[in-house]
């Protein structure tokens, strides 16, 4: 059987777990490790798909969008009628399209569990919903993208074993149904989600019943859920020895400099996260020496680039005290430049790694960042 979406591993670099590898899609062939720009509600916020694509070296090659989102508005079927989701948007390379199934869970009580599903109330109007495995894949159909994500439920930081057992366990269930529900894998592929919490033994559990289904690729959930980084690296020191080599491995919701890194150096191929668009929309920027909050009064008067190591738009045409001019007055384009810095910055930084693992540096890379960039 022909898989929409495989993983060719490359090179391991000889001192950590940190891999190169490359990840065919129907809409074309990304080098990993790859950081994945969000695209909640099919759009990357305050950046045209165009500028997406020329970030870094590169350009970004995938993004992600969001099932829950799309689902409530505008709606899969008129997505659908629209031709899919890469039509719909004008985006022209990969989408992963996670399941909605961290947005559901986040509802608090505005959802319930059972074994059939989740039913919860929508955050827009208060209408009422079901989310099931088959309905989650349904959407995901219709939406059309390379890579969809199983249906799973994420427990909370701290939760006790029990219940992470028991939640677990039913991830699976629904990873069955998942699979069992989606007939077009030559179109799309579907990733399978590890969970488990912070029990590194029931983290093999999961992995054990998920590997056995043998899918495409493979996600880490549930973690950087609240609990502290240095509890997330355990935990996720010992998940990739659970995952096959041959298949591309997902960290979910993690991408902050340092846990690019540390993931890297653990072998996980895929990132994503909203932090680099969400801190640009409220005036934060990384930087190669560190973040900076660009509404600071030191600014007022600084004449020079955001970054003078970067050689994105921003930092080429604009300076620090005009960046924060256009974010003390509200203006649409703070958010415009900050967001297309900070996602170029991390596009960069992975373009690096990948060289640094090629040329078997990997780790003298990480030092000289970390040096760098200062404390996180």
């Amino acid at each position: 059987m022909k898989h929409a979406v495989t993983y060719q591993l490359h090179k391991t670099d000889s001192r950590t777990k940190a891999r190169r590898g490359t990840l065919s899609t129907p809409h074309g062939t990304l080098e990993t490790p790859v950081f994945m720009p969000v695209g909640t509600q099919a759009t990357v916020k305050a950046m045209k798909p165009e500028t997406v694509r020329e970030l870094g070296r590169e350009g970004a090659s995938i993004i992600l969008s969001n099932t829950y989102h799309l689902y409530l508005r505008p709606g899969h079927e008129i997505i659908r009628e629209a031709g899919g989701l890469h039509r719909f948007m004008n985006w022209d390379g990969a989408i992963l399209t996670d399941s909605g199934g961290f947005q559901v869970f986040s509802l608090g009580d505005l959802r319930k569990i059972t074994e059939d599903g989740v039913a919860f109330r929508s955050h827009i109007d208060g209408s009422s919903h079901m989310f099931t495995p088959e309905k989650s894949i349904e959407v995901q159909n219709a939406l059309g993208s390379d890579i969809m994500m199983a249906f799973d439920e994420c427990a909370p930081y701290p939760a006790d074993r029990d219940y992470v057992k028991r939640s677990l366990e039913r991830t699976t269930r629904w990873l069955k149904r998942c699979k069992e529900y989606h007939q077009d894998v030559e179109r799309q592929s579907l990733f399978g989600i590890m969970q488990g919490g912070v029990y590194t033994d029931l983290r093999r559990q999961s992995a054990e019943e998920i590997v056995d289904l043998d899918l495409p690729g493979y996600a880490i959930g549930g973690l950087s859920v609240g609990e502290p980084k240095e509890l997330m690296y355990e935990v996720l020191d010992s998940c990739v020895d659970h995952l096959p080599a041959d298949k591309a491995r997902y960290l979910m919701g993690v991408g902050s400099p340092d846990c690019l890194f540390e993931g890297v150096e653990r072998g996980i191929d895929m990132f994503d996260c909203v932090l680099p668009t969400r801190i640009a929309r409220n005036g934060t920027a990384f930087t190669s020496v560190g973040r900076i909050a660009i509404k600071n009064a030191k600014h007022e008067r600084d004449f020079t680039a955001l970054d003078p190591n970067c050689d994105c738009y921003t930092c080429r045409k604009y300076s620090r005290a005009y960046l924060r001019h256009l974010f003390k007055s509200n203006e649409i384009l703070s958010s415009m430049l900050l967001t297309e810095h900070n996602l170029h910055f991390l596009v960069r930084t992975m373009e690096n790694i990948r060289q640094a693992i090629e040329e078997d540096r990997f780790l003298e890379y990480k030092k000289e960042f970390y040096e760098q960039y200062g404390g996180f």
